[in-house]
């Protein structure tokens, strides 16, 4: 009998696998929890185990190797080991040239981790998992899985689309790797595909005057980032912009994050502010986006910023909007810990507890309590995302600012603002401007939908529409007169006792029919002013039940003025939809073509002449040359700068 050992030198004799995107998607993710024990499973071969090790690794959050195998006098392998990339430590070179080895391998990534698979081929002739050891003695990785040497993979559709490489001789390599993905990344972005998104959007400016794009090169002269919207977009986000969520989990071609600013209309459905191609996750690209979308809405910062919980995105956000209230989003951050802790996932009283900690603490001290709990409970005391989580918990765990309801975990699934674009990551970046455009025009079609709805339409109720009821159906759009009724509703059911009075000021307890939740409601005979502990009001912009419980108690059958946010009213965009018809393109402009053809011939120069030296200080100073002249022309400059390069626009004023 023949024992093959495969155990790794400093490389971990470590088997990458290029296997497609959709590998690993199979059924036995619905079957078993694939992030617990493996033990037990049978298999035909090998190499599913090493694929389904490979998805156990990816849920917990660690890389894969293959190890020791033991053969059959006929050859056939009847067992087979899987480990831990930690496995083991990193053996002392006796090399002459082990400093240059050592700084050319980087940091030492063995822990003597222990966690491994042995698969055993069984008298069935079948594969089966005979010890499965989950005990590692290190943090886990998952948000960073793909950089595992088990998950670097290249899609046949990256590689085959780009031209650049055949997909068969893709070398297992780190360096040639992210090497290979830079050059696709680049070659994109030098080439035809970026060439046609330009001049689409330069087009797009011709057609529309309030049309605004940003396009940035790099030091070398090679474009990494893109940012657009149009006219729309800018009237939406003066309406609706209180509101933001700046959400980047979508991935176009060459894995460029597709960067959308997306906000929440009066019909609480999704409206786009803008968009943006950003070449990698860096600070500096995040807050050029950032900059650049600020700037595009004449430097009016939304109320409210829910972003995703990243070091590069929270810098980048306090820099271009400092002072502002940045939070996170609580709905994220629950997905976020679920797919992490896949143990935890299946356990009701860590999510019950973990759920409530983000969206049902009123008080600190509630809140500080039922964060022990779930920490003491699930041992997680010393671990990092959850010591990062609580240090930032200022950004997702008050309810003091204005968020639309879009922190709130069980409002986002009715919003659900997440894109789902008709294009994939195979799609061309002029194409997927093209679907983006078809998805923003169907939004905006099922939003004039909505508003002849409104128009013509009386909503029914379970209660006879008087009082304020009845206010509200008439201010508010159907869908969110529905939540009105809903909370009014609700009204019913509280019990209110007065606390005490002072002066015109009554301050009131309203408990829920479980007896045990309660707020507290101050209120104001004179001027009919209110206020909840529950913050629902300063949340969202909707009076809760408390509020209205203590409204009907003085028999106040008008909400009033301050209370009717205009963002949430059937009258919401009438001034917009009015002018409409009189804010179209004028097309006779003979200022828009002429823009357009110089924007489209300069850029090509510059396309031209970014590979030399000499020819770019040409174009260097020619900018310089003839900006003068046009100052002294005009006396000012007023033009916009579209093209930005690596070094920060210097604009011009009188």
């Amino acid at each position: 009998m023949e024992i093959e050992d495969k155990a790794d030198n400093d490389n971990g004799g470590e088997e990458d696998s290029f296997r497609n995107s959709n590998d690993g998607e199979g059924d036995i993710n619905h079957i078993i929890d694939i992030s617990g024990s493996l033990m037990g499973l049978k298999r035909k071969n090998i190499q599913d185990f090493y694929e389904l090790y490979c998805e156990h690794a990816r849920e917990v959050g660690f890389g894969v190797r293959k190890t020791t195998s033991r053969s059959n006098d006929a050859g056939v392998i009847i067992e087979k080991y899987f480990v831990c990339s930690c496995e083991g430590t990193k053996r002392p070179s006796t090399s002459s040239h082990s400093v240059e080895k050592k700084e050319k391998k980087g940091n030492i990534t063995r822990t003597g981790c222990k966690a491994s698979l042995r698969v055993k081929m069984n008298s069935d002739g079948d594969y089966e998992v005979v010890s499965h050891n989950t005990l590692h003695n290190h943090t886990f990785w998952k948000d960073s899985s793909r950089a595992h040497h088990s998950e670097r993979l290249i899609t046949a559709d990256d590689v085959i689309y780009s031209g650049a490489i055949p997909i068969n001789s893709v070398q297992d390599v780190e360096g040639e790797h992210f090497a290979c993905l830079s050059r696709l990344k680049t070659s994109a972005l030098e080439g035809g595909d970026a060439q046609a998104l330009v001049d689409t959007l330069c087009q797009q400016s011709t057609e529309d005057r309030d049309f605004f794009f940003r396009v940035k090169f790099d030091d070398a002269g090679k474009l990494s980032n893109v940012f657009w919207r149009d006219s729309m977009m800018k009237e939406d986000y003066r309406i609706y912009g209180d509101a933001v969520v700046f959400d980047t989990s979508y991935r176009a071609k060459y894995n460029l994050i597709c960067a959308q600013f997306i906000g929440v209309n009066n019909h609480w459905k999704n409206v786009m502010f803008g968009c943006a191609f950003i070449l990698d996750e860096k600070t500096e690209s995040f807050e050029w986006v950032l900059d650049v979308f600020k700037k595009s809405m004449e430097d009016q910062s939304p109320v409210t910023l829910f972003t995703d919980h990243e070091i590069a995105i929270e810098n980048a956000v306090e820099k271009v909007f400092p002072g502002k209230k940045h939070r996170l989003c609580r709905w994220n951050l629950y997905q976020d810990a679920v797919a992490r802790f896949g143990k935890l996932k299946g356990d009701k009283c860590f999510s019950d507890t973990f759920n409530k900690c983000l969206t049902g603490c009123t008080t600190e001290t509630e809140f500080e309590s039922d964060w022990n709990t779930l920490i003491s409970k699930t041992g997680l005391e010393d671990h990092s995302w959850f010591k990062r989580l609580y240090n930032s918990r200022e950004k997702w765990c008050t309810g003091d600012f204005f968020s639309t309801g879009v922190s709130s975990s069980q409002r986002t699934e009715r919003a659900n603002i997440a894109i789902r674009f008709n294009a994939k990551q195979t799609t061309g970046l002029n194409e997927f401007y093209a679907s983006f455009k078809e998805t923003i025009k169907r939004w905006r079609s099922n939003e004039v939908k909505d508003e002849f709805k409104c128009s013509k339409a009386t909503p029914t109720s379970v209660l006879q529409l008087r009082g304020i009821l009845k206010h509200a159906s008439e201010v508010y759009t159907l869908t969110i007169f529905r939540d009105f009724e809903e909370e009014f509703l609700n009204s019913i059911s509280t019990s209110c006792k007065m606390l005490h009075s002072d002066n015109d000021i009554t301050f009131y307890s309203v408990t829920h029919d479980d007896g045990v939740t309660s707020h507290d409601v101050t209120f104001s005979v004179v001027d009919t002013k209110i206020s909840c502990s529950c913050k629902r009001f300063e949340e969202c912009g909707l009076l809760c039940r408390h509020c209205l419980r203590v409204f009907h108690m003085h028999s106040v059958s008008r909400i009033p003025d301050c209370y009717v946010k205009s963002r949430w009213t059937k009258y919401a965009k009438r001034i917009l939809w009015e002018k409409k018809s009189d804010r179209e393109i004028d097309t006779s402009d003979d200022c828009v073509p002429w823009r357009h053809d110089v924007m489209r011939r300069y850029y090509n120069l510059i396309l031209l002449a970014e590979e030399n030296k000499e020819t770019r200080r040409i174009i260097e100073d020619g900018y310089k040359r003839d900006s003068a002249s046009v100052d002294s022309v005009m006396g000012v400059s007023s033009s916009t700068v579209v093209l930005d390069s690596e070094r920060s626009i210097k604009q011009r004023t009188k």
